[in-house]
This record gives structure tokens, C-alpha cells and sequence, in this order.
């Protein structure tokens, strides 16, 4: 009997090892992708649930249901160890692995932007600085037609208004 209950409050330590652990998951988590506030809520509803699931299976199967103080002390100890002496360890070491990951996609993303950028680069000099040439110059033309003719109406305005002027 004290054998059986000294192997359900390891089993329930190991269950606050695991909750701790899927703690340390979503601080990893939210250090290295920043979210909205919102986001952040159903993270938070979503850590509950999983922890509440763990516990409940683990009740379940492992005491038939019957709950007592001692695994909810159990999951409680196992919680403060894992954040005592290990989540330090695997905040680190997986923060370490994140940023060693962003940094590679960064140059990975950079090196495969190159060519991309230099394709470009060859369109706009092959298309469409011909293309923004002959608009401009085609631009530049009708406003000077449109000058030119403007000044012309102005310029027989004028004439008519002279000549009208003379009459009277």
C-alpha cells in the first residue's frame, strides 16, 4: 500500500516535471515569436487545458479516479523543481537553438534574395526603363502640344477681340 502511493506521488512529480516543462514551451514560445495580446489569451487557455488534461488522465489511469492531497502536492513539487533547477537550462538552451536557427534562415533568406533582386534589377533596366522612357518623352510632348495650343487659343482670343475692338 505505501509502496503503490510512493509510486503515485512520483508518477504525479513526474506530471509537475511535465507541466513545468510544457510551461517553459510556451515562454520559449512567446520569447521567440512576439504575438498579439489576443494570441497570447488562447496560449494561455490552451496551457490550462493541456495541464488539466494531464491531470485528469493521469488520475484516471493511474488512481481509478480517486484523488488525494498527495498528488496534487506531487504535481506542486515537481513544478518548483522543474523551475528551480531545470528551466533555466532549457530556456537557454532552446532560446540558443532559436537564435542560431533565425540567424541561419536570415542568411539563407539573403543568399536566395540575391538572385531575385538582381533579376529584378535586369527587368527594370531591360523593360521598364524603355517603357518609362517613351511614356516621359510621350508626356513631354503632348504638354508641350497642349502649351503650344493653349497659347494659340489665347493668342486668337486676343486677335478676335482686337479685331472686334477695330470694327466698332
Amino acid at each position: 500500500m505505501i509502496f503503490t502511493q510512493l509510486q503515485l506521488f512520483f508518477i504525479f512529480l513526474i506530471n509537475g516535471l511535465l507541466i513545468g516543462l510544457l510551461f517553459d514551451f510556451f515562454r520559449i514560445l512567446r520569447k521567440a515569436i512576439k504575438t498579439a495580446d489576443f494570441i497570447t489569451y488562447i496560449e494561455d487557455a490552451l496551457f490550462w487545458v493541456l495541464t488539466g488534461l494531464i491531470i485528469l488522465y493521469s488520475i484516471f489511469t493511474y488512481n481509478n479516479g480517486e484523488i488525494r492531497l498527495f498528488m496534487f502536492l506531487a504535481i506542486i513539487l515537481g513544478i518548483l523543481v522543474y523551475l528551480t533547477f531545470i528551466s533555466k537550462i532549457i530556456l537557454s538552451i532552446s532560446l540558443g537553438i532559436i537564435n542560431v536557427v533565425k540567424k541561419i534562415f536570415c542568411i539563407v533568406f539573403h543568399i536566395i534574395k540575391i538572385p531575385f533582386h538582381f533579376f529584378i534589377k535586369l527587368i527594370r533596366k531591360v523593360f521598364l526603363n524603355p517603357i518609362s522612357f517613351i511614356i516621359i518623352n510621350i508626356s513631354n510632348y503632348f504638354t508641350k502640344y497642349i502649351k503650344n495650343f493653349s497659347n494659340v487659343l489665347k493668342k486668337r482670343k486676343i486677335s478676335n477681340k482686337f479685331v472686334k475692338n477695330t470694327k466698332n
